[in-house]
């Protein structure tokens, strides 16, 4: 954020349509802000009242001669909507555009089921208006005087843009320009109609006929509202690496030849990467650095869409900047340890302990001039809030005498280095720029549903794994592939990857993981998962080979699934010892996507940070979990375990005790903090849950 010489008020457009959560947006941002807001509703402004949008501009001329910025809350989902409130702008005033652009299915579904909303829109009536309004929408453009547009296309990205505001101090400003924007299409959205035509029946819909009849007469021509955020691979991303200026800090590598070697590789490497941008960023608006390299730049006229500098914090981009980089870089060390102070401290602790593990598969150590690509797991802290894919390590050269590798001010050298490391980092970005394009990621609909797996990722973690079994788990657990991507159901061939095997090679060797293991016998081994989808939850392991899944079971495992079950109900005796509340479950996925048979004792909190997408809850609350009483029985009377389908895992968001519906994982884990509703009735038979009588 940029000081000013004085406050600069702001009139923010909401653009959506009922159900996007506009209202929510204002009042979560009027309650945290030390600027004065004042918001503007058409469905109240007359004294409670709809009223009409000359009200709104004669209140919001009102407010800001008051001081105060403004929230223009209506839908304002065509031009001429918005042209009155953008002619709002002026001298000292800028105009923004917030656009929530979720998934239909959201805004429906939360306009059919609220209530009490303040224009009376809600139940079925509410689906139809959706809809048709969605048919004309038109997105807005810097172009039609707007100062700054940010998209939105989930809750992820609305909490971002909720925190830009949030921040604004009085003093403030934010960048100008378009952020976030993703092309659209004019398909129509997989099953949308299918989803309007159930809308009768979702809760607090008043007239299940109403909803259906107006679906009916909706126009089925719909927009391709995304699910998630594209995938980068896809042709509406923009490759993009923001990179920290190498040496300059505490390496005190001299800024005007740091300056010219930047620029210099910059203009080298652009044509090399296509429609990619390099971003030099640094926390500091007085910095040198940027001020010489926009300058050099400049002079020779270097394309600034695809090079240019961005003042913030590296790890916080897209959340507080609203810039959206797939791969950053790092100035690390030689031990490409966490530490010391700056970028390299920072982005370790924004990565979580993924970051380390992922790195030592690649290198222990690295040379100046040298630069190693890091592919962040989909689990990393850094890749689920900015959407960093990619960590490229780089070290320069060293004039710090209170550093290794000190140079004493032998330029001559240190430029080699420095325009080596530079040539090493753009080439890594390159190289992922070149696999991204070539092996695209899946689509929206699977990705939305995926984002706890990355199979590419894998894919190239396996090509590092030479070593032993046992180091393949160790990087495998600590990374989070263990649990956190094999549960997610996806069906394996026999021919197993290096990283599914984390779970088989502990189960053969468990003396070798004392670290890991909590007991073991002839038969089993115990272990915690170590991503856990709740409070208490462990893994008992088969020790028989050729056990890798359920659908391997036969007759004759059955006293070895017995086994099981009771070191489960062991364990789950012993956390009730400590926590007599707790309620379990013990069972087995359908299917597995690494190998060894293993049964889940895990508490039906689900009050887990490492709960998160539609995969993981399914995975456990859909009859794609079998519980292990049912498997025992089935594998005595039929001689074989029932699987489920993998559809399951896509199915919708409900609570595992009352099952209402919920539009995303956040919102599910608040409802079901809070529910203490009875469980479903199937569950309660057959002894499926297991909790302490009550005293």
């Amino acid at each position: 954020m940029e000081d000013s010489e004085k406050t600069k008020q702001i009139v923010v457009l909401l653009i959506g349509p009922p159900g996007s959560g506009k209202s929510t947006f204002c009042d979560t941002v009027m309650r945290s802000s030390l600027r004065p807001w004042y918001r503007i509703c058409q469905d109240i402004i007359n004294n409670g009242k709809a009223g009409t949008k000359a009200q709104c501009l004669k209140m919001a001329i009102s407010s800001l001669k008051e001081g105060k910025s403004v929230f223009i809350d209506r839908c304002n989902l065509d031009r001429e909507q918005r042209s009155e409130f953008v002619k709002l702008g002026g001298s000292g005033i800028e105009v923004h555009a917030v656009v929530l652009e979720l998934p239909a299915q959201v805004c429906i579904s939360r306009s059919v089921k609220r209530t009490g909303h303040e224009g009376n829109l809600q139940g079925g009536r509410a689906a139809a208006v959706v809809n048709r309004m969605l048919q004309s929408k038109e997105l807005p453009k810097v172009n039609e005087g707007f100062s700054r547009v940010m998209f939105c296309y989930n809750d992820a990205d609305v909490e971002n843009a909720v925190n830009t505001y949030s921040k604004l101090g009085l003093m403030d400003t934010l960048p100008s320009g378009c952020f976030g924007e993703k092309k659209s299409d004019t398909k129509s959205q997989p099953g949308i109609m299918k989803f309007f035509k159930k809308v009768n029946a979702l809760p607090g819909s008043s007239s299940s006929n109403e909803a259906t009849n107006a679906m009916r007469k909706a126009n089925e021509k719909t927009e391709n509202f995304r699910v998630s955020p594209a995938k980068l691979g896809s042709a509406d991303i923009v490759h993009t690496l923001a990179f920290p200026s190498i040496s300059t800090a505490d390496f005190q590598f001299d800024l005007e030849k740091a300056s010219d070697i930047i620029v210099e590789k910059a203009e080298e490497f652009l044509p090399k990467v296509g429609t990619a941008r390099l971003v030099l960023v640094d926390l500091s608006h007085g910095s040198k650095i940027l001020s010489l390299v926009k300058a050099k730049a400049s002079q020779k006229n270097i394309d600034s869409a695809s090079f240019f500098t961005f003042v913030g914090d590296i790890t916080k981009l897209r959340s507080e900047g609203g810039l959206h980089c797939n791969v950053i870089a790092n100035a690390t060390n030689w031990r490409l340890k966490p530490g010391g102070g700056g970028v390299n401290a920072a982005i370790f602790k924004a990565s979580g302990p993924d970051l380390e593990t992922a790195t030592r598969v690649r290198a222990n150590t690295l040379l100046p001039g040298k630069a190693v690509v890091v592919p962040l797991p989909s689990t990393c802290p850094l890749h689920n809030a900015e959407g960093i894919t990619h960590v490229i390590h780089v070290l320069g050269p060293n004039m710090n005498p209170n550093r290794p590798d000190n140079l004493n001010n032998d330029y001559t050298k240190g430029c080699k280095t420095l325009r080596e490391a530079y040539t090493s980092l753009f080439e890594g970005f390159l190289s992922v720029v070149q696999d991204q394009s070539k092996f695209p990621k899946r689509s929206n609909e699977t990705a939305a549903s995926d984002s706890g797996e990355n199979i590419k990722e894998h894919s190239e973690r396996n090509k590092k794994y030479k070593g032993s079994q046992d180091k393949a788990v160790v990087n495998n657990m600590e990374s989070g592939s263990l649990e956190d991507t094999r549960d997610s159901g996806k069906k394996m061939s026999k021919e197993w990857s290096t990283w599914a095997l984390a779970l088989h090679t502990i189960a053969m060797h468990p003396e070798r993981h004392e670290n890991i293991v909590l007991e073991f016998s002839d038969n089993i081994v115990v272990i915690n998962d170590q991503y856990p989808k709740a409070r208490k939850h462990v893994l008992v392991l088969a020790r028989q080979e050729s056990l890798d899944g359920l659908e391997d079971v036969r007759k004759e495992n059955l006293q070895l699934l017995q086994e099981m079950h009771n070191v489960g109900l062991k364990w789950v005796d012993r956390f009730q010892n400590e926590d007599a509340s707790l309620i379990f479950r013990l069972g087995y996925h359908s299917v597995p996507s690494m190998r060894q048979l293993h049964l889940h004792v895990i508490s039906q909190d689900f009050d887990s940070d490492s709960l998160k997408n539609k995969k993981h809850w399914n995975s456990f609350t859909s009859s794609f979990f079998r519980d292990s009483v049912d498997v025992l029985e089935e594998v005595k009377s039929q001689g074989k375990a029932n699987v489920a389908s993998e559809d399951l895992l896509k199915g919708e968001l409900r609570c595992n005790r009352c099952r209402s519906a919920h539009p995303n994982i956040p919102k599910l884990k608040s409802h079901v903090r809070s529910c203490r509703s009875q469980f479903p009735e199937h569950v309660l038979q057959n002894s499926r849950l297991v909790a302490r009588p009550e005293t």
